[in-house]
């Protein structure tokens, strides 16, 4: 893995670790389909969340939510779409949501700065 890789997967855990830790059951991560994928898919409640996690280093020039264009939440719809198809859950709704992760440029990074964004986007709006 180079290091950003190594970034990416340290945001992901952390974000995974605050929705266990705010009563989410994560129900999968990384779910690749042709075109798309999800970082963390997850239960609250009876509300099926997929959050999509964005992880920048220190001193980028753009955030996490600048990086979520129309074409990526498309993608990240359609991908939701094949989840849906392909697994059997429950659910009575179902949340966009985004996770911005600033981290230190060490190899070993440290979180900085974290946000979560509930509701960040919805099918309806793309």
């Amino acid at each position: 893995m180079n290091l950003r890789q190594i970034r990416g997967k340290f945001g992901e855990d952390y974000t995974a670790d605050y929705l266990i830790n705010n009563n989410y059951r994560i129900i999968s991560r990384n779910f690749r389909r042709k075109g798309g994928e999800l970082d963390i898919i997850s239960l609250c409640g009876s509300v099926l969340v997929v959050t999509e996690v964005k992880t920048r280093k220190t001193g980028s020039l753009t955030d996490g939510m600048d990086a979520m264009t129309i074409a990526k939440m498309r993608n990240i719809i359609r991908t939701a779409e094949r989840f849906l198809d392909e697994c059997d859950v429950e659910f009575t709704e179902m949340r966009f949501d985004v996770a911005e992760v600033e981290v230190t440029t060490e190899e070993i990074p440290r979180v900085l700065d974290f946000r979560y964004y509930e509701d960040a986007f919805t099918a309806d709006y793309v």
